[in-house]
């Protein structure tokens, strides 16, 4: 019986010294529901996994309080050791000098088994990896088959005239909610004009120097915007406002509406509410336009400087953690978002699974993410744009509760954004693009 306590006392002191000597760092990210859920077992299976590191994660709230949180924490010298970002803060934070890309800490990391489509939006101009791409996602096109059924129609809607004339059919029907959206820029603008091949701004979007100046009031982007306006005025199509759940996501799930594009990181709950009458393909396009890659979308993850050399090898350690084949398959089952690398593609493929309704967002969303591209399908590197982003929400709801004509919504909220860069220009005045 001694020997047994002692064993144990042994165990508990040995348990004890590993606690004591392992690196802590902390991890901030943006995201609630099911990728909060995934992304703490993730953490908790690090921590499991190895004693030498522990990684505490902490959620925000969201990706635009994270930010602002994670700024004023570097600023007052308690940043995290990392934190997750989305899409629309890559340049600020390129350029915040708070950050060292993730290839210079880790330069021994195959970056290139990364899907182009991930690669592009998180890379320099000499095609450096700035972050380590982490809860990718891309837009997709959801459809609920029970629905389109009862009006004889048996596949997804490929093309805008195709949705237009199921939306039609469907309203004849007596469908109150044929397609829905919320009008997201994201969503109506950025994907919209990237498989399109168009541009939202000259520059490459960007990418080809801080002089950039928009362009999405012009062509078919503006077309669009223009003709969602007068499909809601038929009844084609619903925004938020005009769902009873309030939400565009919720009113899909809740079998509200039959429509909807989203991200891929929605199908973990579609599924759940709608089971096999949820089918899904790759966002619309309007005809006589070649179909182009989507952007990433999602969040990477960023290692902020001014930590010690122990913190950096905990974070460089999380981070082959959460890049390991198993843990992207894991992530992806748990809530719809795509594998961001070709290997953990080819192990679902090989192991048979992306047939499988749990991984069926794999498959489609890495196609379209590898569709050909080009300039305006790289990404978008435009500075403020976060702030951008509401701007266009702000001036296109406007024209959605017919308070303007959505030409002159996009044309003001051209002339506000080009003010948006031009302050940031100001700001980073002689600086050159990394």
């Amino acid at each position: 019986m001694k020997t047994s306590m002692l064993a144990l006392a042994a165990t508990a002191l040995m348990a004890g010294t590993g606690a004591a000597n392992a690196t802590d760092i902390e991890f901030w990210y943006g995201n609630t529901g099911t990728a909060e859920e995934a992304i703490q077992n993730a953490c908790n299976a690090f921590n499991g996994a190895q004693d030498d590191h522990a990684v505490s994660c902490v959620g925000q709230g969201s990706y635009e309080v994270g930010m602002q949180k994670a700024i004023a924490a570097y600023r007052s010298g308690n940043s995290p050791v990392l934190i997750q970002f989305f899409d629309a803060g890559t340049l600020d934070l390129m350029l915040s000098d708070a950050v060292v890309p993730v290839q210079d800490i880790m330069p021994d990391v195959d970056w290139d088994s990364y899907i182009n489509g991930a690669r592009s939006y998180y890379e320099t101009s000499t095609g450096e990896l700035f972050s380590q791409p982490y809860n990718g996602s891309t837009l997709i096109m959801y459809a609920n088959m029970d629905q389109l059924g009862e009006v004889g129609v048996t596949e997804v809607p490929q093309t805008w005239e195709e949705v237009i004339t199921v939306a039609q059919s469907l309203k004849d029907a007596g469908h109150e909610c044929p397609f829905v959206t919320d009008g997201h820029p994201w969503r109506v603008l950025e994907q919209f004009a990237a498989r399109h091949g168009e541009p939202i701004a000259s520059n490459n979007n960007g990418y080809g120097g801080l002089d950039a100046e928009y362009l999405f009031n012009q062509g078919v982007v503006a077309e669009h915007l223009s003709n969602l306006v007068e499909w809601r005025d038929q009844g084609l199509v619903r925004l938020n406002q005009d769902t009873a759940a309030g939400n565009y996501t919720n009113a899909f799930n809740a079998g509200e509406c039959a429509m909807m594009e989203n991200s891929t990181g929605s199908y973990a709950a579609a599924y759940a509410a709608l089971g096999d009458a949820v089918e899904i393909a790759y966002a619309p396009m309007y005809e006589g336009y070649e179909r182009h890659n989507t952007l990433i979308g999602g969040a990477s993850i960023w290692t902020m400087k001014g930590h010690s050399d122990e913190e950096v090898e905990a974070a460089k350690a999380f981070l082959n953690f959460l890049r390991q084949d198993d843990q992207q398959i894991e992530f992806t089952r748990m809530t719809g978002y795509v594998p961001v690398t070709t290997s953990a593609l080819d192990q679902l493929e090989a192991e048979g699974k992306l047939d499988e309704p749990e991984f069926a967002t794999a498959r489609t969303g890495v196609e379209s993410l590898n569709m050909p591209g080009d300039d305006n399908s790289r990404g978008v590197r435009l500075g403020f744009y976060v702030q951008f982003r509401e701007i266009f929400s702000e001036e296109t709801q406007r024209a959605f509760n017919g308070e303007q004509p959505m030409q002159a919504a996009l044309d003001t909220a051209k002339m506000r954004g080009d003010e948006l860069l031009r302050r940031f220009e100001q700001t980073y005045q002689g600086v050159e693009l990394p």
